[in-house]
């Protein structure tokens, strides 16, 4: 097909993820004002959304506490720098079995919710955009699953619809664009949808370009899409994405690196994808063109007592 290069692209920025990465790097922000800071600096430097996860302030942990979501929003949502806030929905489907000959009983690091629990934060904080990842997956870990059930998904899904926040579906394999397609003409998420493209993440679609045309190919006309890539990847599928027609993350989630033995913060992460986007001749559009493109909704500050 021919190339449709994207001329007017937003930039998400993923803050800091779920991933253990809090000790290979000190920018990988942990606590809720550090995460919001440096959310905040993202935008500073050109990110029209910020997608955020939240971390135990004293461990680094990835977690699903009310009062650390509610805290980042509030801290992002007063800043003196307008962004739209995305935050992820993701969490709640993990199983660690066991191992290969005693599978059960699962592990205690296992962290299995209910629709409603997993969609709590989001219910709370009414964040512009939210993620659904859409579909199961095996990651890099040998006893590991990230479990999304169709039943699952068309719940959570529903949930996000009524709040009225916009589903940023994380399609991990080609077969996660063919059920968003269904949750779509379903009537569970509204058309046109918003996907991200997870690409080279183990073990969904590697991120070589014959498969990423192959998803994108997949993708709605009418639907908008962004890419990313993980590590030393990131910036080329900054151009792989714009040059397909699509939008770009980068950010520590990711990728924690600037240049070889350099790490990275997110706002020179941030600084450097719009470089690439705009030398290569496309514009970068902020959080008001975002919203008006997609159809959001700012929502105030909530006062705190």
């Amino acid at each position: 097909m021919p190339l449709e290069m994207n001329k007017d692209v937003f930039i998400t920025c993923a803050v800091t993820g779920s991933g253990g990465t809090q000790d290979r790097s000190p920018h990988v922000p942990r606590s809720p004002k550090q995460i919001a800071e440096s959310a905040i600096a993202a935008a500073k430097a050109g990110a029209a959304i910020v997608h955020c996860h939240v971390r135990d302030p004293e461990t680094g942990v990835a977690s699903r506490r009310l009062d650390l979501y509610r805290e980042v929003t509030d801290r992002i949502r007063e800043a003196d720098v307008d962004v739209v806030l995305n935050l992820t929905a993701g969490m709640g489907g993990d199983i660690y079995f066991g191992g290969t000959e005693k599978p059960f009983p699962v592990t205690a690091a296992t962290d299995m919710a209910g629709a409603t629990e997993r969609v709590a934060h989001v219910a709370e904080c009414l964040p512009e955009i939210c993620t659904l990842d859409c579909g199961t997956m095996n990651f890099a870990e040998a006893d590991y699953v990230m479990t999304n059930t169709p039943g699952m998904l068309t719940a959570m899904g529903r949930m996000m619809t009524e709040l009225g926040v916009k589903p940023e579906i994380e399609a991990f394999d080609t077969g996660h664009l063919w059920y968003a397609k269904e949750l779509v003409r379903l009537g569970v998420l509204d058309s046109p949808a918003l996907v991200q493209l997870c690409m080279g993440v183990p073990w969904g679609a590697p991120d070589d370009l014959n498969t990423f045309m192959a998803m994108v190919n997949n993708v709605p006309k009418d639907w908008t899409f962004s890419a990313f890539a993980l590590g030393r990847n990131q910036m080329a599928y900054v151009a792989a994405s714009v040059l397909a027609g699509g939008n770009v993350r980068v950010g520590l989630e990711d990728n924690l690196w600037l240049d070889k033995g350099v790490l990275a913060t997110n706002a020179q992460l941030v600084e450097r994808s719009v470089t690439i986007i705009e030398n290569m001749g496309a514009r970068v559009i902020g959080p008001q063109e975002v919203r008006q493109k997609l159809g959001l909704t700012k929502r105030a500050p909530v006062a705190r007592g």
